[in-house]
């Protein structure tokens, strides 16, 4: 059973410190948080938490207060199965009890499990595209790709996200008239029609596998998703879900 707390010593951000190395592997310059940082945000009044199965560390989050009162998670990782899900639910409950009915964060829009994560089973939706936001990544997961990423927000007492928080299912509606924007043909980016009410964006089935074998067609997909979602994005259409663990679903506003 996954436990999720608060963190508030070294000796345990040391801890989250090593988590998130084993799944980036960072170079020591850029870490996406450092001890310290950890330290300063728990100490006033920021979020950094931890979820353990037993004694093991297998996921940990860190956030800070933003403006418009919201909480910004900046950097989630986890290494087991449900242990994602559970630090979700405990910053959701978190930040309701301190007044914050918005959760904020980005990813990148290419890789299928998170955006399924994020918008099928939390009920976020993304509300800016955001090109090469910290410019070309060198950890291990991204490296040599430019770090395109959704701005994401987390409405906690939405009716939809209060239905997925109490594990009641949510599937996102398609019209039978949508349109395919971009379609994944053969593991390719394939552009359609992107004047319909609703149109559907594919990404590709594994991204961070499609970098290290074949890094043209990765570029290809991130240029392909970057033109056409956040072309519509630009354009004011609202993405409403992600159907199918495959493609976005945008709306005319």
């Amino acid at each position: 059973m996954i436990e999720v707390r608060e963190l508030r010593e070294m000796a345990e951000f040391q801890r989250v410190n090593a988590l998130f190395d084993d799944i980036w592997h960072f170079s020591p310059a850029e870490p996406p948080v450092t001890v310290e940082l950890m330290r300063v945000l728990s100490h006033i009044g920021g979020y950094v938490a931890g979820a353990f199965d037993g004694g093991r560390l297998v996921g940990a989050s860190v956030g800070l207060l933003a403006a418009g009162g919201a909480l910004h998670s900046h950097v989630t990782g986890v290494t087991a199965g449900g242990a994602g899900l559970e630090l979700k639910l405990h910053q959701r409950r978190w930040a309701l009890e301190r007044g914050i009915d918005r959760v904020t964060w980005t990813y990148d829009p290419l890789v299928r499990r998170n955006a399924h994560f994020n918008l099928a089973k939390l009920g976020a939706r993304p509300q800016e595209y955001l090109p090469c936001f910290y410019g070309v990544m060198e950890d291990a997961i991204n490296r040599d790709d430019e770090s395109d990423r959704l701005l994401t927000v987390w409405p906690l007492t939405a009716p939809h996200v209060e239905a997925l928080a109490r594990r009641e299912p949510y599937a996102t509606p398609v019209p039978p008239d949508a349109a395919v924007a971009l379609a994944d043909e053969g593991g390719r980016p394939v552009r359609g029609p992107v004047d319909a009410e609703t149109v559907l964006v594919a990404v590709p089935a594994d991204v961070e596998s499609l970098r290290r074998a074949d890094p043209g067609l990765a570029k290809a997909w991130r240029l392909a998703v970057r033109e056409v979602l956040g072309g519509l994005m630009a354009e004011g259409r609202e993405v409403t879900g992600f159907a199918g663990r495959s493609r976005y679903v945008v709306r005319k506003a």
